[in-house]
């Protein structure tokens, strides 16, 4: 199996909560990793103003950061689930 390099974060959104930011659910015993409700409400928040107006270059900066780390958590969502489909093969 071929691991590939997680996408690289350069830096964190500056409204992005310290704590409470990700939270973490089990689908079919593999803990996948979330936005927790407080950011999406405000990745949702700066959708919709980005739609009425545009959104002052710090906003888009911050809108880039949590798209960075969608892609992050992504990446890693992927790669615990390739793991376990994996161990589940090997086990058969």
């Amino acid at each position: 199996m071929t691991m590939s390099l997680p996408p690289k974060l350069t830096q964190l959104p500056p409204n992005l909560p310290i704590e409470g930011a990700v939270r973490i659910e089990l689908e079919e015993g593999i803990p996948i990793f979330r936005a927790s409700h407080l950011v999406q409400e405000q990745i949702e928040a700066l959708l919709v103003k980005q739609k009425l107006m545009p959104l002052s270059p710090e906003e888009e900066q911050e809108l880039d950061g949590y798209e960075a780390i969608d892609d992050y958590l992504s990446f890693v969502n992927r790669t615990l689930r390739n793991l376990s489909f994996n161990q589940t093969q090997q086990a058969s």
